[in-house]
């Protein structure tokens, strides 16, 4: 009878939990977790650097650029001279590779018209081989007596020789000067070899070409980067 009124109290008891068990329904099964698996974590993105537009950077020409021999499409070869510096990292170091192309070549005229040509640089080497696209112009040559920088685009222009077409048409007045007066013996004849020695210097001067612009093989340029060039500082760093 005790054990009888035992199981029937025990039944009392477990019933409600086994009825609201039921009406929650299957239990879910516990996830398999297998020993040793790694979760894929994101790579951290590398951060960027960006050098203003604006910003210049002196380089050396690897080879001679006369616009005696140049021609529109050929590339030019130079490499940075001096570090160039974003806050206080050294960004591009001396010794990077610059790739360009002359785009323009006009040579000096026989009368009148100056010798000009128009560089543009396309890319940059970095020491690692880290190749970046690059909008460069010209924007000085500081080597050069004899030329000068034009306009904001780049182009290289001689500076005009109107000094030693004086001196070519003085030097000649000068000798017909000479030749007249040993000739003639006198004053007169002096007048008239200067004229005639004038008109062939003036005729020797119009009949020669311009001055061409010639920059000599490690020659130093100024190159302004026209707009903003970004860099993956991960691929600086290799």
């Amino acid at each position: 009878m005790r054990k009888l009124a035992l199981a029937t109290v025990a039944t009392l008891l477990f019933t409600p939990a086994l009825i609201r068990a039921q009406e929650a329904g299957p239990m879910p099964a516990p996830a398999l977790v297998r020993e040793g698996a790694k979760q894929d974590v994101p790579a951290p993105s590398g951060g960027r650097v960006t050098i203003p537009a604006g910003t210049k950077v002196p380089l050396i020409l690897k080879q001679t650029i006369s616009t005696s021999s140049a021609r529109p499409g050929d590339p030019i070869y130079a490499s940075t001279n001096f570090p160039v510096i974003v806050g206080d990292k050294a960004v591009l170091p001396a010794g990077c590779y610059v790739q360009g192309v002359i785009d323009e070549v006009k040579r000096a005229g026989r009368v009148k018209g100056r010798a000009e040509i128009l560089v543009h640089f396309r890319t940059i080497v970095l020491p690692s081989g880290y190749v970046v696209p690059l909008g460069g112009a010209v924007e000085g040559a500081p080597d050069s007596d004899d030329s000068k920088v034009k306009n904001s685009e780049g182009t290289i222009q001689e500076r005009g020789q109107k000094g030693k077409d004086v001196k070519t048409v003085a030097e000649g007045g000068g000798i017909g000067m000479a030749v007249g007066s040993m000739a003639t013996r006198t004053g007169t004849g002096a007048l008239a070899g200067g004229g005639i020695g004038a008109a062939a210097g003036l005729v020797a001067t119009l009949l020669t070409r311009g001055s061409d612009v010639k920059l000599p093989a490690g020659s130093t340029l100024d190159m302004v980067i026209e707009r903003s060039l970004t860099l993956d500082e991960a691929r600086l760093k290799q």
